[in-house]
């Protein structure tokens, strides 16, 4: 490699960075998929509320998931007639709210959210860098103090970190015959996780309870579990209060945090919250799309266009592989064609009207111009009038044809339409000027090549995950630019050139 050839190199590898670094962008920015068809699990998760309104005003607030571990919300609503609703952040917890000036019997209220699982959810690192919270004091009677202390002392012995000190406890609390320092605590406390929080909290640490739904497919009149966060050097940690387990299991989501009342009813008595689920799947794309509006990637997509003009780049955006399939055949196979551009529009066409319906088409128009065009070459026609006629014939066999196809009950035969007239016209000039120069031969080696480069461009093109990744990655055309110039430095031999030193095989 010469210094002189460095630069275009260069370019070539920055095209190739350009175009797969941005197009790997958008999958993790955006969740596009780079596969067509693609779904993706998700949970809708429903709560009920139901009690007895006695008659006045009523208010019910109910707690909400806040950027739970695991999972990202993609959409919640409520369902509740009668009732005015809203979420509320209230000091960084969320909140359902339902009101009504008055409301009287049994009422029910529903609110149901739609939750996508996820390896990391980033808004979750803000609550694992909370400053060191504060430990609560805690208080016992005797004879709790003395079993809580003795409990306590035999646990530290054997724990040396926060969590471990909390996985002790458990161990201790949950034994199939307790120990009577153990008996006597659940005697008084039988919340195992509140108890597991006072016990960590008298030993220094600081500990919390949170209510959590164990997500299992079409489950119904489902409770939320107590658990128990535990703060530890990495963040706050997960225990299971009832088997000491550490970790937060992948179908557990995190209903709600801290001390306040998962529910709250004014204005009403006997109420009870129940929850009910189904995992569904929904395709990657309608998720991106629901998740990602504000995004820079989907702010200069296609997306924010209307339908009609995104209708159009799909379309457009399969030009640059149609020219990467006309180059190739062209300059490393050594196909001929009649023009460098027509098998791309011609292939477009066929993308309207399916292959063979496109094909006759395109056969028909150009024989029967060319026919037309062999009488007008003895009327001496100046080269603008000639094929300003042919653009008129063509346009006109182009209406025949659709309107017979219509008659015959053949779909295809109004797509025809979709040919570029203009184009068309100039070929059936060209072919009509090599058969006067070059002979039959010719005209169909290029026709025929024309058609064939067309055909395989077209292949290519009606690929559903060509289709995909043409449109939702156009930088990938990038890529395609990068091929197409390294293409255009080849001077070899073309492969259809070998077939000249067959001979030289009887020598070998």
């Amino acid at each position: 490699m010469t210094l002189q050839r460095l630069p275009f190199y260069l370019m070539i590898l920055t095209l190739l960075v350009a175009g797969f670094g941005t197009a790997w962008l958008r999958h993790v920015e955006t969740e596009v998929p780079f596969m067509p068809g693609e779904q993706k699990p998700v949970w809708l998760v429903e709560a009920r509320i139901d009690f007895f309104a006695l008659g006045g005003e009523t208010t019910v607030r109910l707690d909400l998931p806040d950027n739970p571990p695991g999972f990202r919300l993609i959409r919640e609503q409520a369902a509740s007639s009668g009732y005015g609703f809203a979420v509320l952040d209230d000091n960084n917890n969320r909140r359902a709210e339902w009101t009504r000036r008055s409301a009287a019997a049994y009422q029910t209220l529903y609110y149901n959210a739609q939750y996508l699982p996820v390896s990391h959810n980033p808004e979750d690192s803000p609550q694992q860098l909370d400053a060191e919270p504060k430990i609560n004091e805690v208080y016992w009677d005797e004879p709790q103090a003395t079993a809580a202390r003795d409990l306590l002392s035999g646990a530290r012995s054997r724990s040396t970190t926060p969590a471990s000190t909390a996985r002790e406890i458990s161990k201790l609390l949950n034994t199939s015959a307790p120990e009577q320092n153990a008996a006597l605590l659940l005697a008084g406390e039988p919340d195992r996780a509140e108890l597991l929080v006072r016990l960590l909290n008298q030993s220094g640490v600081a500990a919390r309870t949170v209510m959590g739904l164990y997500l299992e497919d079409a489950r119904r009149r489902q409770s939320l579990t107590p658990m128990v966060e535990v703060y530890t050097d990495e963040g706050w940690v997960v225990i299971n209060a009832t088997t000491g387990e550490q970790g937060l299991p992948d179908n557990l989501l995190l209903w709600s945090r801290g001390e306040a009342a998962q529910l709250d009813v004014m204005g009403g008595e006997g109420s009870r919250l129940s929850f009910s689920m189904i995992r569904q799947t929904v395709p990657a794309m309608a998720l991106s799309k629901t998740q990602f509006n504000d995004n820079v990637f989907s702010l200069l997509g296609v997306y924010s266009l209307p339908i009609e003009e995104q209708g159009m780049f799909k379309l457009l955006f399969l030009l640059p592989l149609g020219a990467l399939v006309v180059v190739f055949m062209r300059v490393v196979i050594g196909f001929k064609t009649s023009g460098t551009f027509m098998p791309i529009l011609i292939s477009l066409a066929f993308l309207q009207t399916s292959l063979i319906p496109g094909l006759v088409s395109f056969v028909l128009i150009v024989g029967l111009g060319l026919l037309l065009r062999s009488y007008l070459s003895y009327l001496n026609l100046l080269l603008v009038a000639r094929i300003a006629a042919l653009i008129v014939l063509v346009i006109f066999l182009i209406s025949v044809l659709s309107l017979v196809g219509y008659r015959l009950g053949f779909n295809a035969g109004i797509t025809v339409t979709f040919f570029p007239m203009i184009i068309i016209a100039w070929t059936i000039e060209r072919m009509s000027i090599l058969w006067e120069e070059e002979g039959v031969h010719e005209v169909l080696t290029q026709g025929g090549g024309s058609l064939l480069v067309a055909v395989i461009a077209y292949l290519l093109m009606s690929i559903e995950v060509i289709n995909h990744l043409s449109f939702n990655f156009p930088e990938l055309n990038l890529v395609i630019l990068a091929l197409i110039l390294m293409m255009g430095q080849y001077t070899g031999y073309k492969l259809s050139e070998l077939r000249r030193f067959k001979s030289m095989r009887a020598y070998d």
